[in-house]
């Protein structure tokens, strides 16, 4: 393979060194994902191995065709938020199976790829808001923080105050702490451990953070202070290779899409989330580590937008068809290109390494969520950040962001925050007489109209 004709390399000013360094450094800072997602997921029933091989297949299919339709050192994975609205809103949150909602994904899938090979996408891109498109991200963030948080019983379920701080007393007193105690404080100990990595530039910091606490809990379970307790949930740390390295079966959960349901207005209103979340976070992505990479042309547009956008639409579809959650560009996509990471090859080098990670299975299924707890609480502070990019001196543009932030931890959705979003910003600028001036779309009004008729019928 001619790398350099196919690549472009002396043109981008990079060479194949570079490019691997950089694809090596991307996985690195984003293969938590290949632990995560399966926790997230099962919690939706599904099977853990199964979701583990559609996670790193889809990453790879759809890695590779970002490789080739559009020369960008970009990785795609299925999203963290959007794995989350999935499980915990759509399955467990709103009652539908999870191969209902794998349809719903599915189908914002076919959508994506059909508004990317049409200019539909920038309509709809430049009708939200820059605000509220800020606003979701630091709302996801919040909600994913929020999970972790739970995941590792760092905070758990109380009567009198909806939600409370785990209690190391209480735990010591009813005979927990040696399962659930001491995990907790793994926990938070994995958050301080990771803070200090992502401080120091570590890289691949998120990465060594998981490894890092999953390790601590091996060895406080290899000299007792971890005992077992699967009646309670709680499994052994050890990876089980009895079964030798084989592929998990992908059979419980490829192509088991239920289309039942498709045709109601609560079903629409999912599959709009996916595909409002999904849009935004991939343009977002690709224009905020594009301009990092001097990649944007003179009018601040990306070339081959076309090609970044189908990778991430087919991408989306195939993993729906494999079992998975919405595959979407990662923002970790920029420690490659901070490696010098410039062009395919970039992303083709992690592309393969998830494929590789397939054999290594017994090991990302041994690591358990109090280990990958604190990947998510760190991932949803690098949302968070995107707070600084929001006007709070227009309150009518503010008020509108913070309703859409509190609304996705609060209400235990995403899609809640949207659809408060987009009302209260068309309500509040109507009403103020701002409407004219900030120029709202005739999309985004009827956007609230679709949002406040489900409210009153649903």
């Amino acid at each position: 393979m001619n790398l350099e004709k196919l690549f472009h390399l002396k043109e981008h000013r990079t060479d194949v060194k570079t490019e691997v360094m950089a694809g090596i450094t991307t996985f690195m800072t984003m293969a938590y994902i290949l632990a995560v997602n399966p926790n997230i997921l099962s919690a939706a029933g599904m099977d853990r191995g199964a979701v583990f091989t559609a996670t790193a297949l889809s990453s790879f299919i759809a890695t590779c065709l970002m490789a080739l339709l559009s020369n960008y050192p970009f990785v795609l994975a299925p999203g963290m938020g959007l794995n989350a609205y999935f499980a915990y809103t759509v399955v467990l949150g709103m009652g539908y199976s999870w191969e209902q909602a794998l349809v719903a994904v599915f189908a914002e899938g076919i959508i994506f790829i059909l508004l990317s090979l049409t200019n539909v996408r920038e309509a709809i891109f430049n009708s939200i808001p820059m605000t509220l498109k800020h606003a979701v991200s630091v709302g996801i963030g919040l909600f994913i923080a929020f999970i972790g948080l739970q995941n590792a019983k760092i905070v758990v379920n109380n009567d009198s105050t909806l939600v409370s701080m785990f209690s190391f007393k209480g735990s010591l007193a009813d005979g927990s702490f040696n399962y659930m105690g001491i995990t907790v404080l793994l926990a938070l100990l994995g958050v301080l451990i990771t803070a200090i990595l992502l401080v120091k530039n570590v890289k691949g910091g998120i990465l060594w953070g998981i490894l890092i606490t999953w390790i601590l809990g091996i060895l406080c379970q290899l000299v007792g202070l971890y005992v077992p307790n699967p009646d309670a949930g709680f499994f052994s740390l050890l990876p089980d290779f009895s079964n030798g390295i084989s592929v998990p079966s992908m059979a419980p959960t490829f192509m088991k899409m239920d289309f039942a349901g498709v045709f109601s207005l609560d079903f629409v209103v999912i599959m709009f989330a996916f595909l409002f979340v999904d849009m935004f976070d991939t343009l977002g992505t690709l224009i905020g580590v594009a301009s990092k990479a001097d990649m944007l042309d003179k009018d601040g547009k990306l070339p081959k937008i076309k090609g970044a956008l189908l990778s991430d639409a087919v991408g989306t579809t195939v993993g729906a068809m494999c079992g998975t959650s919405t595959v979407t560009t990662f923002v970790e996509s920029a420690s490659g290109v901070a490696e010098g990471g410039r062009t395919g090859l970039t992303s083709l080098v992690s592309a393969l390494l998830f494929a590789l990670s397939l054999f290594l299975s017994p090991i990302f299924l041994a690591i358990p969520s109090f280990a990958t707890a604190p990947a998510l609480i760190v991932v949803g502070f690098l949302m968070l950040t995107s707070v600084t990019k929001i006007d709070f001196d227009d309150l009518t543009e503010a008020l509108p962001a913070f309703i859409t932030i509190i609304a996705m931890p609060f209400l235990y959705s995403i899609s809640e925050g949207i659809a408060l979003g987009v009302i209260s910003y068309v309500i509040i600028n109507v009403c103020t007489g701002k409407a004219k001036d900030k120029k709202i779309s005739g999309l985004m009004y009827a956007l609230a109209v679709i949002f406040i008729l489900k409210y009153v019928f649903l």
